[in-house]
């Protein structure tokens, strides 16, 4: 007779992982992720002749999206398989495991590497066999195409609105409120919001830089817009930045028009600003941003336009030339006595010449003294490290932002509800992650930029060496470019004989290149 043998099944430890996209509903005492749960531990008992047993652990995330991996069950239990201590991942659904295909791959390599099976209660197949891996790639392939198919149409939807000159939602601006009382919503002039934007758009024009203006609205404590959510919290009312009144400055909704990718519409809200005035500012703009407006040395070589300011006013000095006879006679002119007439302005004109070999003289003083040179590499650093700073406090902020707003569309997109309520909050939502990519992008450049510009003591020196053979090297055009890069501000104050420079913060670095290519030639 032959001896009994023992056929007891090898012992599978069985892990329940459950989610749900949005929290609604989970603070009942039955909700979704029991239910889920409770059909996991049904399946896992129906399997208790094949040695299946469920573990005690919950793996449970409620109120996360599927669309990635940022959730603490699901980093738990990919923890818990990489130590050794489950066999097999049972689901209610494939799509409550991943709704990403990247993300599903990635997972089931993880499974794979440790001989975790993965089992779906609800679709009746697992990954121990090739037909369930077949079956759950295609699902899974599915559930993506749907989620794309969702970003596609709200694209669309928004493309058309704009195109038709709607409203298509996103962050409200200063000067406009949003009007819902209608079958859809659009913007509605805030009148006392629109004067202040005008002003702000006057003071630009007046003031001919962005951190004056900035200066001037802490100063009055003008802040940007505040809104509230529908669920009735606060947002906006932040201080004004050089970010954000630089969006406020070139955004054409305060023209009447509606922006869409690269192209502009005729919008069908009322407009806050003169096209005549927008398009100054947008002129200036251009001339004060980072590698536009170079200087071109007109017949008489005037080499501090651009940088010469009124003292007085506060206002650009302008170029002239005066004929007597044979002689030319140069000097820069207040626009203030220009516009106003020359007893609006004490300090109507300059002698060209005079004040431009006093700026040079003064950046050759600079070239010789030594500690001269260090305080100007001190307080340029100073103030390149403050710009940074700033924009990595940006960076940090808009990164968050976005990070909230994919999360809550992958949320609202993975939630099956059609209703014109999501839909319109999905607009709303894809066009403020366009605008903050948008943000976010100029704000690395910006970045990028004064980081590639930071400099040392060698790059000063190297940078104001030998200035004098440097100057008399190069032409006239290039004398020009050269005092552009290095200076921002020149002022001039008869009254106190006074001559005030201020250089720009990361010119120096700028200032090494043609510096060098003037000693080559």
């Amino acid at each position: 007779m032959r001896k009994p043998t023992n056929d007891q099944p090898k012992k599978i430890r069985c892990a329940i992982y459950t989610r749900k996209s949005h929290e609604e509903g989970l603070e009942q005492e039955y909700n979704s992720l029991d239910s889920q749960r409770d059909s996991a531990e049904n399946f896992i008992a129906s399997q208790q002749a094949e040695g299946w047993v469920a573990l005690p652990n919950r793996y449970d995330d409620g109120g996360f999206s599927g669309g990635n991996l940022e959730r603490p069950a699901m980093k738990r239990l990919l923890a818990d398989i990489e130590a050794g201590e489950v066999d097999c991942v049972v689901v209610y659904k494939v799509d409550r495991l991943s709704r990403s295909l990247l993300d599903f791959a990635q997972i089931m390599g993880t499974f794979d590497k440790q001989n975790v099976s993965f089992v779906s209660v609800t679709q009746h197949f697992n990954t121990t066999h090739s037909m369930g891996r077949l079956t759950l790639n295609i699902l899974l392939s599915f559930a993506q195409f749907e989620r794309e198919i969702i970003g596609e149409r709200i694209r669309d939807k928004i493309a058309g609105q704009r195109r038709r000159g709607k409203w298509a939602g996103g962050v409200p601006v200063l000067g406009y409120d949003v009007d819902r009382s209608g079958p859809s919503p659009k913007l509605a002039i805030n009148a006392d919001e629109a004067v202040r934007v005008r002003r702000i758009f006057g003071m630009y024009l007046e003031l001919r830089s962005l951190l004056p203006v900035v200066q001037e609205l802490e100063r009055r404590g003008w802040t940007n817009k505040a809104w509230k959510t529908k669920s009735g919290k606060t947002r906006g009312g932040r201080s004004f930045d050089k970010s954000a009144v630089h969006s406020l400055l070139t955004n054409t909704l305060y023209i009447g028009r509606i922006k869409h990718k690269d192209q502009t519409f005729k919008g069908q809200h009322e407009p806050i600003v003169e096209q005549s005035v927008f398009d100054a500012v947008q002129s200036l703009l251009r001339s004060h941003s980072h590698g536009q407006g170079q200087r071109v040395c007109n017949r008489y070589g005037a080499l501090l336009r651009g940088l010469l300011y009124c003292p007085k006013c506060d206002k650009a000095m302008v170029h002239n030339v005066a004929r007597r006879q044979s002689r030319v006679y140069r000097y820069y002119t207040c626009l203030t006595a220009i516009k106003r007439g020359y007893e609006k302005c004490p300090l109507p004109s300059l002698p060209a010449g005079e004040i431009e070999t006093a700026v040079v003289d003064h950046i050759r003083c600079i070239a010789s003294d030594a500690e001269l040179r260090r305080d100007v590499l001190a307080q340029s650093q100073s103030q390149c490290e403050r710009e940074i700073a700033e924009l990595a406090g940006q960076e940090r902020s808009l990164v968050g932002q976005l990070q909230l707003c994919h999360e809550e569309t992958v949320r609202l997109s993975a939630s099956g509800d059609k209703s014109s309520r999501v839909t319109d909050r999905l607009a709303m939502l894809h066009e403020q992650v366009s605008g903050v990519e948008r943000s976010l992008a100029k704000v690395r450049s910006d970045m990028e930029s004064l980081q590639e510009r930071s400099f040392g003591e060698v790059d000063v020196n190297a940078a104001f060496g030998d200035f004098d053979n440097v100057w008399n090297a190069l032409a006239a055009n290039e004398k020009i470019e050269l005092l552009g890069l290095l200076i921002k501000r020149v002022e001039f104050d008869v009254d106190e004989s006074e001559l005030s420079i201020t250089l720009h913060e990361c010119g120096i670095k700028s200032l090494v290149q043609p510096a060098a290519k003037g000693v080559s030639e």
